[in-house]
């Protein structure tokens, strides 16, 4: 089965007809349409013993919609067609393979045993990821929730990782080096890291995500802020 949001601009105006034959017509956004499209797959792909399968699939722009575009609008485009492609991928395994620098920066670093350590707990959340997304089905979730939660939560786990000489990879294992290395303290320094993270998302992400992420991103950071000090949370 192939979901995928409308071509560029936005939004796209449908309409629903009732029983007695009214038509209603309502704007959906980029944004909604791509949220629709994420619940399609959370729901179906896989379903029936694993006999339907979802395909994502963006419209192609040719000539003729390209030159009918303002720079604007073909902007726009260009970072629909990005979050399309960033929902496509397996969250579990993209996760992994961009931490494949930060392992070999660990090995170099820290150590094998906790190069070691990482590579285990990152195939533990790859595992979990593709687990979780066949097992457990969430029809909503406000934004506000998800980043301050899940980013307390991600902070503990961070923490908890730090204590037994592992961590989950990315920025993760630059602030451990930098703490033990320098001092610095590693909620602060995943804040420094995490600001110039965000900043060069800008380009490619709504308002709102940008917005959301930088919450759950410094729930993160004040988790670390707080009790990863010396005397209180070592983390060797």
């Amino acid at each position: 089965v192939a979901v995928g949001p409308t071509r560029a601009p936005h939004p796209w105006t449908y309409a629903t007809v009732s029983e007695d034959g009214e038509s209603t017509r309502y704007p959906v956004d980029f944004d909604r349409q791509m949220r629709t499209c994420e619940t399609l797959i959370e729901r179906l792909h896989g379903s029936a013993g694993g006999r339907v399968r979802i395909a994502l699939v963006y419209p192609v722009l040719r000539d003729e919609h390209e030159a009918g575009m303002a720079p604007g609008d073909y902007a726009e485009a260009v970072r629909q067609a990005r979050a399309v492609r960033a929902l496509s991928r397996s969250a579990g395994v993209l996760f992994t393979l961009v931490n494949i620098p930060f392992f070999l920066f660990a090995h170099k670093v820290m150590g094998a045993r906790f190069a070691v350590k990482t590579v285990l707990v990152n195939i533990g959340i790859g595992a979990a990821s593709a687990i979780t997304r066949v097992s457990v089905h969430v029809d909503t979730v406000h934004p506000a929730f998800a980043a301050l939660v899940g980013g307390t939560v991600i902070g503990m786990g961070i923490l908890a990782l730090a204590r037994h000489q592992a961590g989950v990879g990315g920025t993760g294992v630059i602030t451990i080096w930098l703490y033990r290395k320098r001092g610095w303290n590693m909620g602060m320094t995943q804040v420094a890291l995490d600001v110039f993270i965000l900043s060069l998302a800008i380009p490619v992400v709504t308002g709102p995500q940008l917005a959301w992420s930088a919450v759950s991103a410094a729930a993160i950071s004040l988790i670390l802020f707080a009790w990863h000090r010396p005397g209180l949370y070592m983390g060797r």
